[in-house]
C-alpha cells in the first residue's frame, strides 16, 4: 500500500522549481547589467579618444569623410567605426565604413582619417 504524499512534499518541487528561475534570473540580469557597464564605459573611452583626435587634428571630421564617400560610392551608410590600427610599426586612425550599393553590393571601405585618402575597398555580393 502506498502512502500518500503529505501535501508539503507536493509543493516543494513546483516552489523549488520557482525559486530556481527567479536566482536565474537574477544573475542573468545581474550580468547583463554589468556586462551592459562595461561596453558603456569602453564606448564612452573610445568617444574620449576620437574626440581627443579630433581637437588635436589627427582625424578629420566624419561629416568630412561622410561627405566624400557620398561623391565616390553612391549608396546607403550601414555603419561607421574610428579605430587605431598598427600596420608595419605605423600607427594611424582609421575611418572603418561599411556602405549598401544601391545594386545590394556591400563596400567595406577603409579610409586613412588625417588625410582622408582611401586605403582599402572590398565589394561583397
Amino acid at each position: 500500500m502506498q502512502h500518500p504524499q503529505a501535501p508539503h512534499a507536493l509543493m516543494r518541487k513546483p516552489v523549488l522549481r520557482r525559486i530556481w528561475r527567479i536566482v536565474l534570473t537574477v544573475v542573468c540580469l545581474a550580468a547583463l547589467a554589468l556586462g551592459g557597464r562595461l561596453a558603456h564605459a569602453d564606448s564612452d573611452h573610445d568617444h574620449d579618444r576620437a574626440r581627443q583626435a579630433l581637437q588635436a587634428g589627427e582625424v578629420l571630421p566624419l561629416a568630412t569623410i561622410l561627405e566624400r564617400v557620398a561623391r565616390e560610392h553612391a549608396g546607403k551608410v550601414l555603419d561607421v567605426e574610428l579605430d587605431r590600427d598598427k600596420e608595419d610599426g605605423v600607427v594611424r586612425w582609421v575611418y572603418k565604413i561599411k556602405v549598401l550599393a544601391p545594386s545590394g553590393t556591400r563596400l567595406k571601405l577603409q579610409i586613412d582619417a588625417k588625410s582622408g585618402e582611401l586605403i582599402a575597398a572590398k565589394r561583397k555580393d
